[in-house]
């Protein structure tokens, strides 16, 4: 049963619980992903079969763990031109939107005469990509994931996913992965495998840093593992807001309210309104839409609907804006009447997508901007996916003898206050040093 929150009446106590989605499980995963880190951290390869046998299937073995060359031809082959199309088109978007995000190599500005400062962008040295499976198919993770290494021009880029129970990746989504350059893919999910890119084996290489949408158990792996790898953006369970008022269709409402519900139980999908005719025509129009799918994705979203979703009641616009905000959902869709009228009031959103012609599945798969997303309120501070994940930025300097004499005073000065007289001395004494020698 799809529950209707009213804000106004909420507790403190059950507005927190609403924000923290599915937090509020992670503390039960926090056990059993330590052991399994702790076991592949002392056994290696032994360790990973252990659990990609317990997890992923039973068949598994060292030399079976990776993406042939054969079984990626043999993607080609299984999947219809149709789908090959699909690909290839949001390939094209996704690179083009990608590619207009990066910087150029090297920015250097003289900001003072003889005073030259700025930054040089170079690539991480590796990457690790979980592109995660259940019951579905998701070569349009691959994408998200992969097109912005290949952009970014990473060196090194490894793939984790989980196979089915006789050990095969999922076709669609290698020829994603082939697509966008990465041909080092292995057969393993879950904590098993974000604990082998972080920690390395025998047979899974170390990376600098891992990203990818992860469950309550791989999001506890990260957990964990931060310090020992960049772990990236917080990207758990699927959430969204879809923001409406008196003017939006409730039946199209509806209709968007199960697109990130039917992820999986612990997705977060709410229904934002003030007004209370318009929820209670939507709840109509969603038990049709729910009798309408399979059994288990409408189970699905009825256990996400009754417990971390749902719709909920606020007093005015404003108010909804301010929840949203503080919210900080993964994906929000504004179906007002007017939605670039308050785009500028929108502050925390990790996409913000307008109107009705533009509903979240088409951003998921091929209007080119990054669906790995924050999650968990985590947009207030971090940002979509993009090439940026995979850059680093160092500092340039450069100083001519006319900068050096600009700033030397100043150097000195902070230097002798902060009580480095090293620093200072480095100063003072390169006057002599450099000073130039009589012929």
């Amino acid at each position: 049963m799809t529950r209707i929150l009213r804000l106004a009446t909420m507790t403190r106590e059950e507005v927190a619980a609403l924000k923290r989605r599915a937090e509020l499980d992670i503390e039960n995963a926090l056990s059993i992903a330590k052991e399994v880190i702790d076991k592949i951290k002392q056994h290696g390869d032994a360790g990973v079969l252990e659990y990609v046998r317990k997890f992923d299937y039973a068949g598994a073995e060292i030399n079976n763990l990776k993406v042939t060359e054969a079984e990626f031809a043999a993607a080609h082959q299984a999947i219809e031109p149709e789908i090959k199309a699909a690909i290839a088109q949001a390939f094209a978007n996704i690179k083009e939107v990608h590619q207009r995000q990066m910087p150029e190599e090297i920015q250097l500005a003289e900001i003072q005469p003889g005073v030259f400062a700025g930054e040089k962008v170079t690539p991480i040295a590796s990457a690790g990509l979980y592109v995660p499976r259940g019951k579905g198919a998701f070569p349009s993770v691959m994408l998200m994931l992969a097109v912005p290494t290949m952009v970014a021009k990473v060196p090194r880029v490894i793939v984790c996913t989980p196979p089915d129970k006789d050990g095969n990746v999922e076709p669609a989504s290698l020829v994603a992965a082939e697509m966008a350059g990465v041909k080092d893919v292995y057969k393993l999910g879950g904590i098993q495998a974000i604990a082998s890119m972080a920690l390395g084996t025998e047979t899974i290489p170390k990376v600098d840093k891992i990203t990818g949408p992860c469950n309550v158990y791989g999001s506890a792996a990260k957990r964990l593992l931060y310090g020992t790898v960049d772990v990236g953006l917080p990207a758990g369970p699927s959430e969204s807001i879809i923001l409406t008022d008196e003017t939006t269709d409730p039946q199209l409402a509806a209709l968007d309210l199960l697109i990130e519900a039917e992820h999986g139980p612990e997705s977060a999908a709410l229904l934002l309104t003030h007004s209370e005719s318009f929820a209670l025509k939507a709840i109509e129009f969603l038990a049709d839409y729910l009798k309408r799918l399979p059994d288990w994705r409408r189970e699905f979203c009825e256990k996400g609907l009754s417990s971390y979703g749902g719709i909920l009641l606020t007093e005015s616009l404003e108010e909804s804006i301010d929840f949203l905000n503080d919210y900080a959902p993964e994906h929000l869709e504004i179906l007002i009447k007017e939605p670039f009228s308050i785009l500028g009031k929108i502050k925390n959103a990790g996409e913000i997508l307008l109107g009705a012609y533009t509903p979240i599945p088409t951003a998921n798969y091929c209007l080119g901007v990054n669906a790995i997303l924050p999650t968990g309120g985590f947009a207030r501070s971090y940002s979509a996916v993009s090439v940026f994940d995979f850059l680093k930025r160092s500092g340039i300097g450069y100083l001519t003898p006319e900068g050096f004499d600009r700033l030397k005073k100043t150097t000195h000065t902070l230097a002798t206050y902060e009580g480095f007289p090293a620093h200072a001395m480095a100063i003072s004494e390169r006057e002599i040093l450099l000073k130039p020698k009589e012929v």
